[in-house]
């Protein structure tokens, strides 16, 4: 299952990234497969072992929609900081946190300049959002104003989209799933073999349908949203250009075993450590 976690940077022409993530209540139920608890346990496993200190005190997800993953660390205590383009998942993320009784700081902003005036132990960028970064010019400049709200020896963890999903006759993540929660189904459509990527600019224009049926009716939410797909090469490269970061560690799962070449990655993790 590919899709992006939330608008962080603008699209084309400066104009917005809208549809689905004009409705984030629907988008939350297209992700409710995701096993939010268990993807934090990794996270901060992985600080731990790459960072060298045993929790991260201050957070920062970027393009974090309705900021699912900022919430459950949150819930763990730590000082955490949410950052996402579009209003209505910054409204959201405020909504959600104030009805949990959390201290989640909300900004609405782009993710290729971070108008944080802080600096943070760890940064996230969660469920291939980063694939609304269309150029390698925007993801150096991301990587950039990233380093530069981090500390010598801070991590960035970056969830990508395995490579595997555009590069291969069988992708490792289905394009078409469905969820049962409580009284509701979602049926969700993001992308598949019908969308044809760009072969030059390596952006495909993803067609997104997401219907939810409960005992008031369905409704369904529709979109074509713009999808930059990342090869390990390219962000190895544009980590060179950047600078300010090492390769720490890279998985291809949630998990400790499962490496980017394994069969099994579905996933594209990778753990940066800012420079000191």
């Amino acid at each position: 299952m590919g899709l992006g976690g939330g608008p962080g940077v603008r699209g084309r022409e400066d104009g917005w990234v809208s549809g689905i993530y004009d409705a984030p209540e629907v988008y939350e139920l297209a992700c409710a497969y995701r096993d939010v608890s268990s993807e934090v346990d990794a996270l901060e496993r992985w600080f731990e072992r790459y960072g060298g200190t045993p929790r991260a005190v201050r957070v920062l997800e970027l393009a974090a929609g309705p900021a699912e993953h900022s919430l459950e660390f949150c819930r763990r205590g730590a000082e955490v900081t949410a950052l996402d383009l579009s209003p209505a998942m910054c409204a959201r993320a405020r909504d959600k946190a104030r009805g949990a009784g959390l201290g989640l700081t909300v900004v609405e902003g782009d993710m290729r300049d971070i108008a944080v005036p802080a600096s943070f132990d760890l940064a996230i960028t969660m469920l291939n959002s980063l694939c609304h970064l269309l150029t390698l010019d925007d993801l150096v400049t991301h990587l950039r104003s990233v380093a530069a709200h981090l500390p010598g020896g801070g991590l960035y963890i970056m969830e990508l989209a395995h490579p595997a999903d555009y590069l291969t006759v069988a992708p490792r993540s289905s394009s078409e799933w469905d969820t049962d929660l409580d009284d509701v189904h979602v049926h969700v459509r993001w992308g598949g073999a019908l969308d044809q990527i760009d072969p030059v600019s390596q952006v495909t224009m993803e067609r997104v349908s997401v219907t939810v049926r409960d005992e008031s009716g369905s409704r369904t939410v529709t979109d074509v949203v713009p999808n930059r797909f990342w090869t390990a090469t390219e962000v190895t490269a544009a980590l060179r250009l950047a600078g300010g970061f090492a390769i720490a560690g890279c998985h291809g799962d949630f998990d400790d075993t499962t490496g980017l070449e394994a069969p099994s990655a579905w996933r594209m993790i990778f753990v940066l450590r800012r420079d000191g």
